[in-house]
């Protein structure tokens, strides 16, 4: 019986699901590496010694990859991004620039990975419109790099949030030390609270505690009558003149009308009536990158800073 859920829908909730991100290499029939970016990858067995991966049955690897006698999984390293999209894109030749090695089995591995696993082919199964197939482990090495993360469409990093949490914590100190909100987005449309006088704001909330983001969360939640989902950092940045550090993140709001605020499409953003000029740059940033499929987080103060990009593509 064919489903009939929207794939898109699908494949979106599929992204809640935080991953690492890896590269897939193997050498295809006319001998020449070939790989590609995944990061459907999972641990099987120890004893014997199995991983696997999923590859959509359209994949241009496929039959090269199903057919090949071993493989080799490569787990990216944090510094490892552009990597990263180097193999996520269909380009001439993706080894080109790029430092590889034959692994003691024989297929491609990236030395500085944060770990990789030369393996021989073990059991490929028939899964849908993917195959999962399963290598078992003929030689690996972990190099004690932290990993590149991956979810709802954006790279993470464990430095990026170290970064935002110690410039939390070196901000000017004022009335409000920190505060913290979030762009909470639904089916493309923002959630913005009321401010008063027709004023629009993000929801959020002061800092306080050992759970900010839980914090955040829970008085969304009271304020709103919404549950949420509390994602990526989306800026960091010090607002001068009243001492005070804000942090924002991306959300995603589960089902429900909000009894407190509104959702905004990203078309109709209200920004003559929003409460700072901060804000509406924020959501004009995010109405932006939302339209590229390409996110960002800002590290800076009210009016200047640096932006650190994230790609969709993995």
């Amino acid at each position: 019986m064919t489903s009939s859920f929207d794939p898109r829908a699908l494949r979106d909730a599929f992204g809640a699901f935080i991953t690492g991100v890896t590269i897939v290499t193997a050498y295809g029939p006319d001998g020449q590496p070939l790989g590609f970016t995944a990061n459907s990858f999972s641990s099987v067995s120890l004893d014997p010694p199995l991983l696997l991966i999923c590859l959509a049955k359209t994949s241009s690897n496929f039959e090269a990859i199903t057919t090949a006698s071993g493989f080799a999984v490569n787990i990216l390293a944090e510094t490892q991004q552009a990597l990263s999209n180097t193999f996520a894109r269909r380009v001439p030749d993706r080894f080109a620039d790029v430092a590889w090695q034959d692994g003691p089995n024989g297929s491609p591995i990236f030395p500085e990975a944060a770990a990789w696993f030369d393996c021989e082919r073990h059991q490929c199964v028939d899964a849908g419109d993917h195959v999962i197939l399963i290598g078992r482990v003929a030689a690996f090495e972990n190099n004690g790099h932290n990993g590149l993360g991956y979810a709802r469409g954006s790279y993470f990093t464990p430095a990026l949030a170290t970064e935002a949490i110690a410039a939390a914590a070196s901000a000017t100190t004022g009335k409000d030390a920190t505060r913290i909100a979030a762009i909470v987005e639904r089916d493309g449309a923002i959630l913005l609270v009321e401010r008063g006088n027709s004023v629009w704001g993000l929801p959020g909330c002061a800092a306080a505690g050992g759970d900010p983001v839980g914090a955040l969360s829970r008085q969304i939640t009271e304020d709103t009558g919404l549950n949420v989902e509390i994602g990526f950092l989306f800026s960091v940045y010090e607002e001068r003149p009243r001492g005070c550090q804000h942090i924002v993140y991306r959300a995603h709001a589960l089902p429900g009308t909000p009894k407190s605020g509104a959702f905004h499409t990203l078309a109709d953003l209200p920004f003559d009536q929003l409460d700072t000029p901060q804000t509406a740059d924020m959501l004009r940033r995010f109405r932006a990158e939302s339209a590229l499929g390409q996110f960002a987080i800002y590290f800076g103060n009210e009016t200047a800073g640096r932006v650190h990009r994230l790609s969709k593509e993995a």
